[in-house]
């Protein structure tokens, strides 16, 4: 057998095998393993598709292999601080214009999302996705409160929504907030790190309705 075969058929195998390899990594990403990585985004993800696990699955796993490597920067202290005051503010506006507080903490969320290295506020579709992918367990506020701004800037009828669900928006949108100003490092599965809370914020529940 001449040289010229042999390094043939080595280069045919090694690449049979890598190809062996990246099959198997993208199926460690799949079924269970992307069930454990997105969580309750799951769910959402194969009911947005009619029930079709493929097809949501296909989906999920092109956002990893998409974001998937994104390193997050950390913020810089004083830029943390404006970020927390913004949002303190938007919580206190929230009493008397809960629509205004609403759209400025879906902006709020997006600007600090691109501080942090996500893609730009200007690419909701997209940012959206990479939050998913690495704080999958809140990113749903973050679509919510968008959902709400969005509707009443296009007249649709979700834009009646009621103090309440905006309220509720809110708060499920500031767990995701918590994460991206928290200081604490990763733990690389898209959950908080559980040290969160001990950010500055006051109270924001039905009590702060009082009034609205």
């Amino acid at each position: 057998m001449s040289t010229g075969v042999i390094i043939v058929l080595i280069v045919i195998v090694v690449g049979v095998v890598a190809a062996a390899l990246a099959l198997r990594a993208r199926g460690a990403i799949g079924g269970s393993g992307l069930k454990r990585r997105f969580g309750p985004e799951y769910d959402r993800t194969v009911a947005r598709h009619d029930g079709d696990t493929k097809a949501a699955e296909r989906e999920l796993g092109e956002r990893v292999d998409q974001h998937g490597s994104l390193h997050e920067r950390p913020l810089e202290p004083a830029a943390r601080e404006q970020y927390q005051a913004r949002w303190s503010a938007a919580q206190e506006l929230f009493v008397d214009s809960p629509s205004t507080a609403v759209a400025d903490v879906d902006q709020l969320l997006g600007e600090v999302a691109g501080a942090r290295g996500f893609p730009d506020v200007a690419e909701y579709e997209k940012q959206f996705d990479a939050l998913s992918v690495h704080h999958a367990d809140h990113v749903h506020g973050y679509r919510r409160v968008h959902r709400v701004v969005t509707a009443r800037t296009n007249g649709t009828p979700e834009s009646q929504a009621g103090t309440e669900e905006m309220r509720e928006a809110m708060l499920e949108a500031r767990a995701l907030f918590y994460d991206l100003v928290s200081d604490d490092s990763r733990n690389g599965n898209g959950s908080g790190s559980g040290r969160t809370g001990r950010l500055a914020f006051g109270p924001f529940n039905k009590q702060a309705l009082k009034g609205s």
